[in-house]
């Protein structure tokens, strides 16, 4: 099981990020390992122009193609998810994400903006593919507070939403099947 986490953050440093991190680290309670796919970190020329033979920008369609389960963290813009998001998933074939579980997770600055996961994003990714969605998690300005330090401190309700996040993802998790010893021949 390969679950791909997706910051869509254009920031090195965002809410979004730090809400990321606390699902990888849910997920990876769970035992799931995880892989992480920057897409700030993409080529910004072969991004903006589809330009396929970049082995950077195929690398990365090639890892979200090998995926089972897909987590996607944007900050969320005027109501829309980021347009690095957009660029990046309309790089992604028509099935780019059939047979794949997705996790949407978001933030934004006030709860005003709760509903651009379910009526910007999702169908999306429904368009793209992705039947089994994952409960989404959003997460306000005032939920993943800046500390002193620059590190981000994710509020416990947001936690725990993770925490059910995590446990979705783990049940649609396909189990491999137990491996039964030969039997030992006398």
């Amino acid at each position: 099981m390969s679950v791909l986490l997706i910051a869509a953050s254009p920031s090195l440093h965002s809410r979004s990020g730090a809400l990321l991190g606390a699902a990888a680290e849910r997920l990876h309670h769970h035992g799931l390992p995880t892989r992480t796919l920057k897409l700030r970190d993409l080529p910004a020329q072969p991004l903006l122009h589809a330009d396929f033979e970049d082995a950077t920008l195929r690398d990365a369609l090639r890892t979200v193609a090998e995926a089972r389960t897909v987590v996607i963290a944007t900050p969320i813009y005027k109501a829309a998810y980021s347009g690095l998001l957009k660029i990046f998933l309309d790089l992604l074939p028509q099935d780019g994400l059939a047979g794949k579980s997705v996790w949407t997770l978001a933030t934004g600055g006030s709860l005003a903006h709760l509903l651009a996961l379910d009526y910007g994003l999702l169908p999306v990714l429904s368009a793209l593919g992705a039947r089994a969605h994952i409960d989404g998690v959003y997460a306000a300005d005032a939920h993943i507070v800046k500390q002193p330090t620059g590190e981000y401190q994710v509020a416990d309700e947001i936690q725990r939403r993770l925490s059910v996040g995590a446990a979705q993802v783990l049940d649609r998790t396909p189990r491999p099947a137990p491996v039964t010893p030969p039997a030992l021949v006398l």
